[in-house]
């Protein structure tokens, strides 16, 4: 599938290279945290990137809830823990979860359709910053570090009603930012639609941690320094 340039696999394990990692978050979700580039000291593997590999070997469910655990870097090895059923994990030889899925309903194996959710969503989260993320913060008269941005994913649910669809598209329907002290959670409610009909719906939640009060030239440096770097990417 359209994942293969993006990890390598051994057996039953996986890992991902910072060359993968960093060019699947700019090529394929636009994402250009620098927290992805290849030589960032902080490095680590988009969340959208486990989550997609997850999906692409697991399949859809109707019903599934995925929560975040911890920061994957670069040649980690990693399998798939089926605790049951209906519980799924992304591990390292130690055991440490990265990514927990909880799945119920009918199993989708499509590969077309499953392609299609992944570019559709991870292109949909990629366009969070600046595009949704900054008026949230202007509203909250809050922001992250600019000189030390840190957003992680904490958890993301999906729901499918139906199957028989081809190339959905997702849009947002809300957005929440909720900030508690230097704290702050960002909610994303986003439907996927068909041919004019909402056939799935799901929610993201990510945490920003260190926030600054609300500093308008700070903010927008930082936007034109990212939105410099995906322009020369794109170029």
């Amino acid at each position: 599938m359209f994942l293969t340039p993006y990890f390598f696999q051994n057996d039953n394990q996986f890992y991902f290279t910072r060359q993968q990692a960093s060019n699947f978050a700019k090529g394929i979700a636009g994402d250009f945290n620098p927290i992805h580039n290849e030589d960032n000291s902080r490095f680590c593997v988009p969340g959208d990137l486990l989550f997609a590999v997850l999906l692409q070997k697991q399949g859809l469910s109707r019903s599934m809830e995925f929560s975040f655990s911890g920061m994957v870097t670069d040649s980690t090895a990693l399998h798939i823990q089926d605790n049951d059923d209906q519980h799924k994990a992304v591990v390292d030889a130690n055991g440490k979860v990265y990514l927990g899925m909880q799945h119920q309903g009918a199993v989708c194996t499509d590969k077309a359709l499953i392609e299609q959710v992944i570019r559709g969503y991870v292109q949909f989260s990629g366009m969070n910053f600046p595009h949704i993320m900054v008026p949230l913060m202007e509203q909250q008269q809050m922001m992250f570090n600019t000189k030390r941005p840190l957003i992680i994913y904490e958890s993301m649910k999906l729901e499918f009603s139906r199957y028989d669809v081809s190339n959905p598209s997702v849009e947002l329907s809300s957005a929440t930012f909720d900030v508690k002290g230097r704290r702050g959670i960002v909610t994303l409610n986003f439907e996927f639609t068909s041919d004019g009909e909402v056939v799935g719906n799901g929610s993201k939640r990510m945490i920003a941690s260190g926030l600054v009060p609300w500093d308008s030239e700070a903010m927008n440096a930082y936007v034109e320094k990212f939105n410099h770097a995906k322009a020369n990417f794109n170029n």
